[in-house]
C-alpha cells in the first residue's frame, strides 16, 4: 500500500468519523432531551437540545476540517487546493465560532459566569 493511499484513507476515516459523530450526537442528543422531557425541567428541553446538537455538530465539525488538512497537505498542494482549503477552514471556523458563542450564550473572551471576582487565569 503507498503513502498516497494511506493518507486518502485517513481522510476518508476522519470524514466518516465526522459524519458520524453528527448523526450518532443527532440520536443521543434527541434521547437525552426525549429522556429529560419527563421531569421537571421540561421547559428546558428545546435549549437543553440546541446544546446537546451544538456540541455533537463543533466536534464533527472539527473532524471534516481535519480531513481537509490531511488530504490538501498530504501532497504536493496547489495554490489552488490551499486557497480552497482556506475557504474551507475559514468557513467551518466561523461556523464553530458562532456554534460556540450560541452554546454557551457569551463571547469567548468573556468570563464564565462565576469566574468575575477569581484573580489569575481561570482553572481548567
Amino acid at each position: 500500500m503507498r503513502f498516497e493511499d494511506l493518507v486518502a484513507l485517513a481522510a476518508q476515516l476522519f470524514d466518516a468519523s465526522g459524519v458520524g459523530v453528527m448523526v450518532v450526537g443527532t440520536v443521543v442528543s434527541v434521547a437525552l432531551v426525549l429522556r429529560d422531557a419527563r421531569g421537571p425541567g421540561r421547559g428546558d428541553a428545546y435549549r437543553q437540545l440546541r446544546h446537546y446538537l451544538g456540541r455533537a455538530i463543533l466536534l464533527g465539525l472539527e473532524l471534516l476540517v481535519a480531513a481537509d488538512i490531511i488530504r490538501t497537505v498530504a501532497g504536493a498542494p496547489t495554490l489552488r487546493q490551499v486557497f480552497i482549503l482556506g475557504l474551507i477552514v475559514l468557513i467551518r471556523t466561523f461556523l464553530s465560532f458562532t456554534l460556540e458563542v450560541e452554546i454557551d450564550r457569551r463571547w469567548p473572551w468573556q468570563s464564565k459566569p462565576g469566574e468575575e471576582d477569581r484573580t489569575g487565569p481561570p482553572r481548567a
